[in-house]
């Protein structure tokens, strides 16, 4: 075969090989990690509360807070799991959380991972591992179905294997699962399987793995309140304390319940008809 031959077949292999992904740029604060292509796109702005404006989480908020310091502070620290009730502050936790602590610290920054992007995650930690910046992994809503392995791609950054986890890197997921899974799936696995302490032993493990476990719980009419009336005074929008309970509560009872994120959508409707704005 002539070197003429060889040529053209060369370049046409180049052109059908993707262009190599440009080497990232860590100046942004926060990153979405994105798979096929790997990239870590920069978000200008997070969509993101004030830590002050969570109300009723203090618990949870306080360790999580000194975790966050201590991982900035290039100490150790744990994975952590926010668990329980939908709609009470544990992805807006996290957000708050890394804003609060960012300001201090500069090179803490934070990624988001979607979980049907997990199977790529060793290869977003090969991009992070050695750099001198600290990076939070953030995982919102995670859970695992039936015949589901995805969970097994966390193990890279839970464990790590033989490489083990970055010492610059740590997770945080938000779940409504205390053990990552549905409650039946657990029960029927163990119901059939020969041995049934080892069946889902693997699964449940998981959230073993994490160094903390933070739980929220539905918040009582005081709380709910309370969150609102936080609101009202940051951004600025009036309304006496009477006609702001009954107003509340209506909405709460049309919604058929009461958390963080019922509070803030009823916010959100009261701002607007005080024609207040929220950027």
């Amino acid at each position: 075969m002539s070197d003429d031959v060889l040529q053209r077949i060369a370049d046409a292999l180049e052109r059908l090989a993707p262009a190599p992904a440009p080497a990232p740029d860590f100046s942004a604060a926060a990153f979405v990690w994105h798979a096929d292509p790997d990239r870590l796109e920069p978000v200008e702005a997070v969509n993101r509360v004030d830590l002050s404006l969570l109300v009723g989480i203090n618990r949870s908020r306080d360790t999580l807070l000194e975790n966050t310091r201590q991982f900035a502070r290039g100490l150790p620290a744990n994975n952590a799991l926010l668990w329980g009730a939908r709609g009470m502050g544990k992805s807006s936790l996290v957000k708050a959380i890394h804003g609060a602590v960012h300001a201090d610290h500069p090179d803490l920054k934070i990624v988001e991972v979607q979980r049907e992007d997990l199977p790529s995650i060793g290869r977003c930690l090969a991009l992070l591992r050695g750099r001198p910046e600290r990076f939070i992994l953030f995982c919102d809503d995670l859970s695992f179905g039936h015949d589901d392995a995805h969970y097994k791609s966390l193990k890279a950054v839970l464990d790590g294997g033989i490489e083990g986890r970055p010492e610059n890197v740590v997770l945080y997921a938000t779940s409504n699962r205390r053990h990552l899974m549905p409650r039946d799936m657990i029960e029927n696995e163990r119901s059939t399987a020969i041995t049934p302490s080892e069946a889902v032993e693997e699964k449940v493990s998981l959230s073993d793995r994490f160094g903390l476990w933070l739980g929220f719980h539905p918040c009582d009419q005081d709380e709910y309140l309370a969150m609102i009336r936080g609101y009202c005074d940051a951004y600025g929008v009036t309304i006496d304390d009477e006609t702001l309970r009954a107003e509340a509560v209506e909405w709460q009872a049309t919604r058929g319940s009461r958390s963080g994120r019922v509070a803030w959508q009823f916010f959100v409707d009261l701002a607007g008809r005080k024609g207040v704005p929220l950027r």
